[in-house]
């Protein structure tokens, strides 16, 4: 395990990270030092997170004098490596370590996790709920919000760990692994990244991998398939297609299956899966593909798939107001996400388009508003470049609106009955919201708000 005690951390930044990072190191007895560029105010809430931890603060800017008496950095997720803090440390030869590179050399079971450009949450708590089906204990942690750290660190070598990974937990990993999903990689953030880097931290989940573990990739993506030729583990697949190349998870067209070693067993028919959309199916496929690679049976798999609740801010129904039904799906940040959300409905849909642009296409998602919405509404940031693409594409009814308070608003009055309004923003939350569960709990309580008002109309 990574010598710690008496060393001097700097951690950069204090999100959710920052301050896991900052209470292990803390209390694995080093002397750290918590910088941000944001003021004590501002970060007052995560300040108590910290709870006892002896740390020092140095808030309001990142010294790149920091750096000086270190004897190594810590980065959270989000902090740019183009940061000259980030560059003092790599000038004196000071060790860079991120959250997951710190949790892969501390951990001494086994990984499997997830990443990809959507999907990577869904089939993360999917792949823990198959291990809890199974009776398989395990850590569940990563991206999805939690670092349980100590449990990691205190974990024995027998014992499993179910993680979610994004692009930019990627950026400093010198390990891979021991089972690498990657379920799909598609264009996203090229606010952030060139597409050529965007893949290449994808590619660095399996490019660290060795002949003894296994890389569970998408057979129907492009860029995915081309992984097998970067990673030296097995190679597991799983489409929506029967047309594997090898082993691996398949939908037939009516039934997911599984082949290993050449024969096919059936996991269930795609009728049982509880989640909506053809998405949601690949993502069972995914989870079933690293379930099998784990030597879990598809009995378990089974189990747990049926079982299955739609995970918070994706395609997560939240209230019935005369008749409409309000979907959640915040978690939709980019415009396939939204594409596959859209899809996953026959219903006439009221659509919320808003937030923050990330510098996507959006003409494929305007041409199917186009024929699939009775209604697009934006909002936000990003509103008037969307409303721009509707207009374009012919969208017949469009709304445009300042904040998402005033989007479910114009939905209330222009839904109606049997109708779906989905939030599914094809945009960051970043002008609005920290982050996309604020935006979507914002949305719980919006359309909460709505109900109650209708009811008392009612008495």
């Amino acid at each position: 395990m990574t010598d710690i005690s008496g060393k001097r951390y700097v951690v950069a930044g204090l999100g959710i990270e920052g301050v896991a990072l900052a209470r292990f190191l803390a209390g694995r007895g080093a002397h750290v030092t918590v910088t941000d560029a944001r003021p004590a105010g501002t970060l007052a809430a995560r300040i108590a997170e910290l709870g006892g931890a002896v740390v020092t603060l140095a808030l309001g800017g990142t010294d790149p004098a920091l750096i000086a008496e270190a004897d190594a950095l810590a980065v959270s997720q989000g902090f740019p490596l183009s940061q000259p803090l980030v560059s003092a440390a790599r000038s004196r030869g000071v060790p860079i370590q991120s959250v997951t590179s710190l949790a892969y050399d501390i951990f001494r079971g086994s990984i499997a996790a997830i990443t990809g450009s959507s999907g990577k949450t869904t089939t993360t708590h999917l792949l823990s709920a198959i291990f809890n089906a199974a009776g398989r204990a395990h850590i569940l942690g990563g991206n999805i919000g939690r670092w349980p750290l100590d449990d990691l660190a205190d974990a024995s070598d027998g014992e499993w760990a179910v993680l979610e990974i994004s692009h930019t937990q990627l950026q400093l990993t010198t390990r891979s692994p021991h089972i690498a999903c990657v379920t799909n990689v598609t264009p996203n953030h090229l606010d952030q990244f060139s597409w050529e880097d965007y893949v290449n931290l994808k590619r660095n989940h399996i490019r660290h991998q060795t002949a003894a573990d296994v890389a569970v990739l998408n057979w129907d993506n492009e860029v995915t398939r081309s992984f097998a030729d970067d990673t030296r583990a097995e190679v597991l697949w799983f489409s929506m297609g029967g047309g594997l190349p090898g082993d691996g998870a398949y939908f037939d067209g009516e039934h997911l299956r599984w082949r290993r070693q050449g024969e096919d067993h059936l996991i269930m028919p795609a009728a049982e899966v509880p989640l909506r959309g053809r998405h949601n199916v690949e993502n069972v496929l995914a989870a079933a593909a690293a379930a099998g690679a784990a030597g879990i049976t598809m009995a378990a798999v089974r189990a747990a798939v049926r079982s299955f609740h739609a995970v918070p801010h994706r395609l997560e129904p939240v209230g019935d107001v005369h008749g409409v039904t309000y979907i959640n799906d915040s978690i939709a940040t980019a415009p396939e996400r939204t594409l596959a959300g859209m899809r996953s409905f026959h219903e006439p849909l009221v659509l919320l388009l808003g937030g923050r642009d990330k510098k996507l296409p959006l003409e494929e998602l305007a041409a199917e508003c186009a024929r699939r919405c009775r209604t697009v509404i934006t909002f936000g940031e990003a509103g008037p470049l969307f409303a721009g693409a509707m207009r374009r594409a012919g969208v017949a009814t469009l709304a445009e609106t300042g904040t998402l308070s005033e989007a479910v608003a114009a939905a209330f009055r222009m839904a109606q009955p049997g109708d779906v309004v989905l939030l599914s923003p094809a945009g960051t939350s970043f002008d609005a919201y920290p982050n996309f569960e604020r935006r979507g709990e914002e949305f719980r309580r919006l359309v909460a708000a709505l109900a109650e008002t209708s009811n008392e109309a009612q008495r």
